[in-house]
């Protein structure tokens, strides 16, 4: 199989919230996503996230796939974030698809959450499948106003939401789509097939999950997207 960039592809910097965090989106980012999608369909096996609170299933994707992503995302993601040259790149990747239903969420799958708290380590999203799936809603915690869980905002976050939580109980068994007493919904980044968008891990976040179109274990008609976890050690 084989993907490549799209010559024509112009990545786009939007600053995000009051924090004004950098995201980057390119759109039709690959010359052809079939393959892509047809290994998903056909050759990759699905399992459930059990080592992560991913509400879904997940599976590898092939090799050539995870270089060419690595190859262009790489270098972009070290200019518009100043990540120094010295720093080793590790890579995390997996196709992912939801397919929890709202009544079986745990309550961290409920709320926005962050990735990571190292600088250095950002969420690249490439969705594939067409189709009118949901899209990622960036979220500001209102109690704290954070909109990035950073290193060094952990614990008063942590501290934060376990008080909202004793104070007004679980958040509701739903995937969150809009504000909430506790959250605010203030950037949402359509899916839009062969739109690749990245983003620092400390940024808090949700997929804007529509329970009767975007749940779904199958890669051949559900909200398939690949995932690439990239940390500059």
């Amino acid at each position: 199989m084989s993907i490549r960039l799209n010559p024509e592809a112009s990545p786009r910097v939007i600053l995000a919230g009051e924090e004004q965090t950098p995201v980057i989106i390119i759109d039709d980012f690959a010359t052809d996503t079939g393959d892509v999608i047809r290994y998903a369909v056909n050759s990759a096996s699905f399992a459930p996230a059990n080592v992560s609170y991913y509400p879904g299933v997940r599976a590898q994707p092939p090799s050539d796939y995870v270089q060419e992503i690595v190859r262009v995302i790489a270098p972009l993601l070290g200019r518009v974030y100043s990540v120094p040259r010295e720093r080793n790149l590790e890579v995390d990747t997996s196709y992912s698809l939801v397919a929890t239903p709202p009544g079986e969420l745990e309550i961290l799958q409920r709320i926005p959450h962050f990735d990571s708290n190292h600088k250095y380590h950002f969420a690249v999203t490439h969705y594939l499948n067409p189709g009118e799936f949901g899209g990622t809603g960036l979220f500001r915690h209102k109690p704290t106003g954070f909109e990035n869980v950073t290193e060094d905002r952990v614990a008063e976050y942590v501290r934060a939401v376990e008080a909202f939580g004793r104070a007004h109980g679980e958040p509701p068994a739903e995937y969150i789509r809009a504000s909430s007493d506790h959250f605010e919904y203030y950037l949402g980044i359509d899916y839009r097939p062969n739109r690749l968008v990245a983003y620092p891990g400390s940024l808090l976040h949700s997929g804007l999950i529509d329970p009767e179109k975007d749940i779904s274990a199958d890669p051949a008609t559900g909200r398939l997207t690949g995932n690439f976890f990239i940390d500059f050690q």
